[in-house]
């Protein structure tokens, strides 16, 4: 899953751009309201961090721009401006969360999670196919009962093909959700990964989950 954090703090920016990456998220970093216009406008995110304190254009200005646009993806607003009115204010501008500074890295990552599972209508976190569990929220695991561990790229991309269970994603969609900025690999490692994934979650285990469809992409098989 692909995220876009504005915040120009470097010290929390930081902070949480290494929380998010652990937890399997690609990140782009913004640190000024026309940064993170013209990112949030040039790529596809599945969720946007904000500040609503930035240089050059406030956080409640880009938002209300991108929802008068129609951009959909999820919004979960920081600030350290925590009163009701602001958080209403917010709210009714589009926001679909809002946490006030300070707060706790584990509450703010299980706030992105909800977001990311909103956005792909899943409430449950874990998610089940034949044998295959994998809880979101613990970054864990298992096929047939056995534990199995995944990096976080790996996990990220298995993650994502269950929440597109059952319908084929392409190369090119991998890499738009999966890899940030900076990311200097080509889309041919999403193939890598697949293999990787491939020797984990499907060698010694029956049936096969993850399918190839050939000239089209990538598919893990549905209920």
């Amino acid at each position: 899953m692909k995220i876009l954090l504005v915040e120009d703090h470097k010290l929390l920016s930081r902070s949480l751009k290494q929380a998010l990456e652990e937890d399997g998220f690609a990140v782009d970093l913004a640190v000024a309201g026309d940064e993170a216009d013209a990112k949030a406008r040039g790529a596809i995110y599945d969720v946007v961090i904000l500040d609503l304190m930035l240089p050059k254009i406030d956080g409640l200005t880009l938002l209300k721009g991108w929802r008068k646009d129609g951009f959909t993806f999820h919004v979960l607003i920081l600030t350290a401006m925590g009163t009701l009115e602001d958080k209403v204010l917010g709210l009714n501008l589009g926001a679909d969360d809002y946490l006030p500074k300070p707060f706790e890295l584990t509450e703010f990552l299980a706030r992105v999670r909800a977001l990311v599972r909103r956005g792909h209508q899943a409430k449950d976190p874990i998610l089940r196919i034949h044998d295959l569990e994998i809880d979101t929220g613990a970054r864990s695991v298992r096929r047939a009962g056995k534990d199995i561990y995944l990096t976080p790229r790996e996990f990220s991309l298995l993650r994502f093909l269950c929440y597109h269970r059952g319908k084929v994603v392409t190369r090119s969609m991998v890499w738009e959700h999966l890899y940030d900025e900076n990311d200097d690999n080509t889309s041919n490692v999403v193939d890598v990964y697949i293999r990787y994934l491939r020797n984990k979650i499907d060698k010694n285990f029956t049936p096969p989950l993850i399918l190839t469809r050939w000239g089209e992409g990538y598919m893990i098989k549905g209920d």
